[in-house]
């Protein structure tokens, strides 16, 4: 009986200790939102002058702004650029109202990246290419925040610096803003004719997905253990998020200038949940959110392991008590 008494009264302590750590460690973070002590700088490396840095609540001055988070990603970040300049130039080429811009987000990379990222703004002018140095690692979230705030376009697409997610399917998250916004402006009805409808001013967000990739995911993972985690990942996800998208953690997202606006002025986890984070905020200010499914491929170097997997629940934890207890307010000033 004893023993009992004890083994009660320390689950009780540990308890009581794990609940003050989350609530502190949330605390800690209601101003994450706010900006990093890092200000935003662009750097024309030709003349080595800076350039004026946007700002989101800024008019848009670009259709299309295009967000790649960069951490140690000299081998990999050279040949998805390659593709993704590639294919901007083809389309900007055939239209000439498409304008556009590349922002690389170097989240304080120890390898060369930075130079990786210079070249391509030698080469293709400071309009066209943008480097952000973060100085030190804050975390993907954090980066892809950042660039998010410093953008100029009308639609604003994040994705990986690793090319998983061809660029080419940025149209079929483009068709369907387009699309979104449309209905959302006139209720059915097109937009195109009324002078007054930009697609900057209406709030949605397309999610690329790899839901019908799982499926086939599941079966070829041999170790249990993975298939479990999967799983359960997706189960805190629900709980925390709520309903509605399958695929929260694919690196492929696009959004109005005014829901990157909403929602970018908001977010403050800064590393793997941040996606989930976006998730709830969106259904905070009820912002259209649609899944579209995308092709994607895995490239060897991924950061995310078994191990991230603690870290990204923590996260939730954090999330969930944040917005529950009203310690992360939401603001509705943008």
């Amino acid at each position: 009986m004893e023993f009992v008494c004890l083994f009660v009264t320390f689950t009780a302590i540990a308890v009581l200790g794990l609940a003050f750590v989350v609530f502190f460690e949330a605390y800690k973070r209601r101003n994450n939102h706010e900006h990093i002590e890092v200000p935003a700088i662009f750097e024309d490396p030709s003349s080595l002058k800076q350039v004026p840095c946007p700002h989101i609540v800024d008019p848009a001055t670009k259709y299309i702004s295009l967000i790649i988070p960069a951490f140690n990603e000299e081998h990999r970040l050279p040949g998805a650029l390659e593709e993704t300049m590639n294919y901007l130039q083809q389309r900007s080429s055939k239209d000439p109202s498409f304008s556009y811009e590349v922002l690389i987000i170097d989240d304080g990379s120890a390898d060369e990246t930075k130079k990786v990222a210079f070249e391509f703004v030698r080469k293709y002018t400071v309009d066209k290419v943008r480097v952000i140095l973060l100085g030190r690692n804050h975390g993907k979230g954090e980066a892809i925040r950042k660039g998010m705030l410093h953008s100029r376009g009308e639609l604003l697409l994040m994705l990986d610096a690793d090319g998983a997610t061809k660029v080419t399917d940025l149209e079929k998250l483009e068709n369907q803003i387009q699309a979104v916004a449309k209905r959302e402006y006139h209720q059915g009805d097109s937009g195109d004719s009324d002078p007054r409808f930009r697609i900057s001013d209406i709030p949605v967000a397309v999610f690329g997905s790899r839901a019908h990739l799982e499926e086939k995911a599941l079966a070829t993972v041999k170790k249990w253990y993975r298939n479990f985690l999967m799983k359960g990942f997706h189960l805190v996800v629900l709980m925390a998020a709520g309903p509605g998208i399958r695929d929260t953690q694919c690196g492929f997202k696009m959004f109005t200038r005014a829901a990157a606006r909403k929602l970018f002025s908001n977010v403050r986890l800064k590393r793997w949940c941040f996606d989930v984070e976006l998730v709830f905020l969106c259904k905070w200010f009820r912002i259209p959110v649609s899944e579209i499914s995308v092709n994607w491929s895995e490239i060897p170097g991924s950061k995310v392991n078994l191990l991230s997997i603690p870290n990204m629940l923590w996260e939730l934890v954090l999330m969930s008590v944040g917005y529950r207890t009203g310690m992360w307010r939401v603001s509705n000033s943008t």
